[in-house]
């Protein structure tokens, strides 16, 4: 477990006041950062010349020497203060947050069978309605299931979001310390829309933070998605088009061009069937609704989508199979080959579990996936 190390000790300096050194020890969480954007962090009510001026002083120096504020910190390096405990409080504002934890909570987390009623007492005992899983995990990456209903981040500061337990898993587990959330905030590197479910990856340290959403961003990460969709699609398909956003609407339109950004969507049909094809798609560029619109724009809605779907067809799948929200799942990636520090990710593919609409769909037309 992480955690900060504050070693306070007397100093006598050729000041006015008595002052006290305190020290803050680098661990993984914080490596990779510019020092000057750290103490931001730590002395949140301090302004930037202040900071810069201790520095000059050597009221904070780094390893024991003076720094500028622009060193990235190494796992290992240590920020020792002076500052007196008023000016320490007064500037940090630290709000610690009390976690409990019992026995029954550090084990609900995991994906494994056989836990669903210890899981389920668990949510209903802390008020969680919905209720991410564990599918992977190594010292800096996290990735998790988002269940259908949870946003990917806040929209408003009343709503429990996928980034909020990312932190309370990474606290009740012992990974991070409320300390460390002062210079720290470990989130999340993809997004997925409110009601599609599926793979989402969150960095637990600085280092998987931005390692994970370069691979993102560069593309070489692939991510892979299941979709049911209205009509018969035989063959593979690579679209094309541009897509425009109404932010007031939270609705994308898709055309020809050349306005709005580029997007690109990559699918397969797996099987055809006679409610509708099962699609793998490929997400090329990754812009919000894409593969939502993209699908209904050249005459496939996806299953149960309310925003850019078919009533009828929706009304039809609901009725058969339950279906209640898009047919729509993130369910693989596949990571390239990746530095030691990501060894058990390097090369490898990630897949999670079907739900019980995708289950119930593939019984009934025996579809293996």
């Amino acid at each position: 477990m992480c955690s900060f190390v504050f070693r306070m000790q007397a100093v006598q300096l050729p000041e006015r006041y008595a002052y006290k050194m305190k020290q803050l020890n680098i661990t993984e969480h914080e490596a990779g950062q510019r020092l000057d954007r750290l103490l931001a962090k730590v002395f949140s009510q301090a302004g930037k010349g202040f900071l810069y001026k201790m520095l000059r002083k050597k009221n904070i120096v780094l390893n024991g020497k003076r720094a500028e504020g622009n060193e990235t910190l190494k796992d290992g390096d240590i920020i020792t203060v002076y500052f007196s405990d008023e000016t320490y409080e007064k500037l940090s504002a630290v709000q610690r947050q009390s976690v409990s934890m019992s026995a029954e909570h550090k084990t609900l987390y995991r994906n494994k069978e056989g836990e669903e009623g210890s899981q389920k007492r668990a949510i209903e005992k802390r008020g969680r309605k919905l209720f991410p899983k564990v599918v992977y995990e190594d010292k800096h990456v996290l990735i998790l299931h988002k269940p259908a209903g949870m946003l990917s981040q806040k929209a408003e500061e009343s709503d429990d979001s996928l980034v909020d337990f990312v932190q309370e898993y990474l606290l009740e587990t012992g990974s991070i310390t409320a300390e460390r959330l002062q210079t720290f905030r470990p989130g999340i590197c993809n997004r997925l829309d409110r009601n599609t479910e599926g793979l989402v990856i969150a960095g637990k340290t600085i280092l998987g933070l931005q390692t994970m959403s370069e691979l993102l961003r560069d593309r070489t990460l692939d991510k892979y998605y299941l979709c049911v969709v209205k009509g018969t699609v035989e063959r593979s398909m690579r679209l094309k088009g541009y897509l425009t956003k109404d932010e007031m609407k939270n609705q994308v339109t898709i055309s020809k061009g050349p306005e709005g950004e580029a997007i690109e969507t990559e699918y397969r049909p797996i099987a055809v069937t006679k409610t509708g094809t099962l699609l793998e798609v490929k997400l090329i560029t990754g812009k919000s609704h894409q593969i939502r619109a993209h699908l209904a724009s050249v005459g496939h809605p996806i299953a149960g989508d309310m925003k850019y779907g078919d009533a009828e067809y929706n009304r039809m799948m609901k009725e058969r199979f339950g279906v209640r929200h898009q047919m729509l799942i993130a369910y693989r990636m596949v990571f390239p080959e990746l530095a030691k520090e990501f060894a058990g990710l390097s090369g490898k593919e990630v897949k999670t579990g079907l739900p019980a609409v995708f289950g119930h769909f593939c019984k009934t037309y025996d579809i293996k996936v």
